[in-house]
């Protein structure tokens, strides 16, 4: 029998920065290309926000078994509760059964759980058999939302970025969804559609704390801050931005670029909130800011957006759907904790 077989050959403990070398080289294994400058920013970003990330390493002796590394949000999409989102794992193949990925999972969940975490998320394609086996195994089912995606170079939004203007100011059936209807990009189509579209930065904060706090009934200033800050920390992993008319914030998306989750093969950029003023309602604010995040990542040659967006926001929905976004492959799983 192995040596690997019982789990007692495993112990855990915190990944530190002497690990690099053995995550990317297992992360390449299992994902057929070295992601080394991904694996660099997951390291730096826990290191910058240690109360939002865990990272552990199974250990078996000397040799790094496996790592997994997460993330706690506190605020996606109007969720009230922490939740736990798993970012990035991977094991040695020779230790698929040996025990070290429930003992890494126990381990984040135990750290998750102690900070109020009410469950644990991530996304995997469905295609990807031995991840979904894995999560099976240890208590995830199918989540409550869905995954949408749209593909930058395909997209409406983008291939009309010098096309004509053409505005619907909102005249159509109530079931609409108030982040806006219309066409146009840069600054002077974003002025003929009543916002001017432009990086995020902290003096927008106050306006966006009360719009998002208008929109779901609580205050999420602490999420909001921590997402603008990573924003201005590093521009390469989050793309921000507010719509401004009459000399405030009327409308804001965060959004952040993404090289892992379990297969993803190309850099692609997660929306994580959206919201317009509802005193600005059908006014194009939002079709604005989708388009200049789209004009964004085009420039920065990221190919794909997505978003995880809960079932029940029916609204939102429908509004990527009429920016082009369409069901992902990619599906969200949660574990109750």
């Amino acid at each position: 029998m192995s040596s690997f077989a019982a789990d007692a050959a495993i112990t855990v403990r915190p990944l530190q920065a002497r690990d690099l070398e053995a995550v990317v080289a297992i992360d390449a294994g299992f994902e057929g290309r070295a992601r080394r400058e991904y694996v660099e920013r997951r390291l730096r970003s826990a290191q910058q926000h240690p109360e939002l990330h865990v990272q552990f390493a199974a250990v078996h002796g000397t040799e790094l078994a496996g790592y997994m590394l997460a993330k706690l949000t506190k605020g996606d999409f109007g969720r009230r509760k922490p939740s736990l989102r798993i970012e990035m794992m991977g094991l040695r193949p020779a230790l698929a059964r040996s025990g070290a990925g429930r003992r890494l999972f126990e381990a984040v969940a135990g750290w998750a759980q102690r900070r109020g975490a009410s469950d644990v998320r991530t996304v995997a394609s469905w295609k990807r058999s031995g991840v979904l086996g894995w999560l099976s195994a240890m208590g995830f089912e199918l989540g409550p939302d869905l995954v949408v995606e749209s593909r930058v170079g395909d997209s409406a939004l983008w291939a009309d970025r010098d096309g004509p203007l053409s505005l619907d100011a909102g005249q159509g059936p109530a079931s609409e969804v108030d982040f806006g209807r219309g066409e146009g990009n840069d600054q002077e189509r974003h002025a003929r559609l009543g916002a001017d579209v432009r990086t995020m930065t902290p003096a927008d904060l106050d306006a966006i704390v009360r719009i998002d706090r208008e929109k779901i009934g609580v205050d999420r200033r602490e999420y909001l801050t921590a997402r603008l800050v990573e924003s201005e920390v590093d521009r390469s992993i989050r793309a921000s931005l507010c719509a401004h008319r009459d000399g405030t914030v009327v409308g804001y998306l965060m959004a952040r670029a993404d090289l892992g989750d379990f297969g993803r093969p190309e850099p692609v950029a997660v929306i994580d909130v959206l919201a317009v003023d509802g005193s600005y309602a059908h006014r194009g604010i939002g079709r604005a800011l989708m388009r200049q995040l789209f004009a964004n990542l085009g420039a920065l040659r990221v190919e794909a957006v997505e978003s995880s967006v809960p079932l029940t926001e029916t609204a939102l929905l429908g509004f990527l759907v009429s920016c082009g976004f369409r069901s992902s492959p990619r599906l969200v799983f949660r574990r109750p904790l």
